[in-house]
């Protein structure tokens, strides 16, 4: 009995989908003159909210043109937007809003896809010792977090300062690849003074500047450290499994005017080293093997405040600054 109500209750939803759903579009659409991508730039700001509904009408969309403009290349968003409105039936010069609204949400729908293959290309790619560029960097990730300390020799353990496990980074990078190492010298370089703190903080967490109010309230001889460089490699692989299940299209959507790019990938890394780090010492936790209890934690989190279609994670980045009414 229980499987033929199920059964019952999955044909009763295929049904609503494709024949009533599309009927009550149509009766809606001779109702108001306007198909369901003007009601949707017509009546939602700006944003995730408006670009995600958008998203979701092209790929639901009958019309083989709608379905796959979400993945076209990025130099023909613009002659796809002139082909839906002439598939639609839309005078550009009647609803010359329309246009540029859409090519606004396309830029980023595309650019988002484009991205996570930009970000996977990344993790894929390991870190190389006899790649001068690799090293190049790894060594700039030490001269921005210890400027006033001289690295004795490539392997050495003087890596351990900055949170890693043994004398050779190298080894730390499997699991996020190039990825790893680029979101770390990035929140290096372009957030030093944070980085720099967070970094003492991690190893002095009793004198954290960040919660010294908190601090007061708690016993001092509980507060437990981390390691900032793998605590960094592991919050990228959080913010990667962020992007790719989709979680951070709220976030790009709302602070990315066009295509979200890479710095704004980096940038959210940064917030999310910045917040795990007051996280972790709110949660006080007793030693360094609940780290994973308190990342979980601070994931689930993340995605709750990413469930506001108007959530923007870290809305004063230079980024968002030109997303304006398009």
């Amino acid at each position: 009995m229980k499987h033929f109500l199920r059964m019952l209750i999955q044909v009763c939803v295929y049904f609503y989908c494709k024949c009533l759903w599309r009927c009550m579009k149509f009766v809606v659409r001779k109702l108001t003159g306007r198909c369901e991508l003007q009601r949707i730039c017509y009546n939602n700001k700006p944003g995730a909210g408006r670009t995600m509904k958008i998203e979701s009408s092209l790929r639901d969309s009958k019309s083989k043109l709608l379905q796959t403009s979400v993945s076209v290349h990025p130099d023909a968003i613009e002659k796809t937007v002139d082909d839906i409105m002439e598939l639609k039936k839309i005078n550009p010069d009647i609803n010359p809003q329309l246009g540029i609204s859409l090519q606004a949400c396309l830029l980023q729908i595309v650019g988002y896809r484009n991205l996570i293959a930009e970000v996977e290309k990344l993790r894929r790619e390991p870190y190389d010792s006899d790649n001068p560029q690799h090293e190049e960097m790894l060594l700039k990730l030490w001269k921005s977090l210890k400027p006033d300390t001289p690295l004795e020799a490539r392997i050495s353990k003087q890596w351990c300062e900055i949170g890693f496990q043994g004398d050779d980074p190298k080894t730390d990078f499997r699991g996020m690849g190039l990825l790893g190492l680029y979101n770390l010298e990035y929140f290096a370089e372009w957030d030093v003074v944070t980085a720099q703190q967070v970094l003492s903080d991690s190893l002095h967490p009793k004198y954290s500047k960040f919660s010294k109010a908190e601090w007061e309230k708690k016993r001092l001889d509980k507060a437990i450290g981390y390691s900032f460089a793998i605590v960094g490699i592991n919050i990228t692989d959080l913010a990667y499994n962020l992007l790719i299940s989709g979680a951070l299209k709220t976030h790009f959507y709302n602070v990315a005017p066009e295509a979200p790019t890479l710095s704004h990938f980096q940038q959210t890394f940064c917030y999310l080293m910045h917040e795990f780090h007051k996280f972790w010492i709110e949660e006080d936790p007793m030693d360094i093997m609940e780290f994973n209890r308190v990342r979980e934690k601070f994931r689930k989190r993340i995605l709750k405040q990413l469930q506001n279609p108007d959530m923007a994670l870290c809305p004063h980045f230079a980024a968002s600054e030109g997303l304006i009414n398009m």
